[in-house]
C-alpha cells in the first residue's frame, strides 16, 4: 500500500466543474470511503487518481511521487466498482484472478492469492444459496 495525496485537485469538462479543490491525504494502510449524491465527483476522483483522466489543476501524489503525467498502467492502481458484474461471463474466481493473471502471475500463485482474498471476504467457494449463478465459484484445476 501506499499514501496517496490530492493537493487543491481540479477536474473540469468544459464549464463543468466535477472535482473542486480535492485537498486531501490518504495515509498508508488508512482506509478511506468517498460517500456521496451521485454525480458529486466521487468515481471521477477516484478516475484521476487511476490515470484515467487528465487532471485540469492540482497535484496527485502516490507516495512522494506526482503521478499526474505518469500512465495508467504505471500506477499500480486498481478500482473496485459498486456493481459486481465487471465480467459477468466469467466467473468469481476469474473476476478475481483478472489483475493477476495480466501481471504474469504463476497459475499456482494466481490460486494462492485468489482463495486468501476469498477467506478474507467470506467468499464461499462453491456454488449455492450464497451465490447468484453470474457469481459461480469456479477454481481452475492446476495447470488449466
Amino acid at each position: 500500500m501506499a499514501s496517496v495525496t490530492y493537493d487543491h485537485v481540479f477536474k473540469r469538462f468544459g464549464d463543468v466543474v466535477a472535482v473542486n479543490d480535492m485537498d486531501i491525504q490518504v495515509a498508508d494502510k488508512e482506509f478511506l470511503v468517498l460517500v456521496g449524491p451521485s454525480g458529486c465527483g466521487k468515481t471521477t476522483a477516484l478516475r484521476l487518481l487511476a490515470g484515467l483522466e487528465e487532471i485540469s489543476d492540482g497535484k496527485i501524489l502516490i507516495e512522494d511521487r506526482v503521478v499526474n503525467d505518469v500512465a495508467p498502467k504505471d500506477r499500480d492502481i486498481a478500482m473496485v466498482f459498486q456493481s459486481y458484474a465487471l465480467y459477468p461471463h466469467l466467473s468469481v474466481y476469474d473476476n478475481m484472478a483478472f489483475g493477476l493473471k495480466l501481471r504474469k502471475f504463476s497459475k499456482d500463485e494466481i490460486k494462492r492469492r485468489v482463495n486468501e482474498a476469498a477467506d478474507i471476504l467470506g467468499h464461499p467457494r462453491s456454488f449455492g444459496s450464497q451465490a447468484a449463478p453470474a457469481l459461480r465459484w469456479s477454481t481452475p484445476a492446476c495447470g488449466s
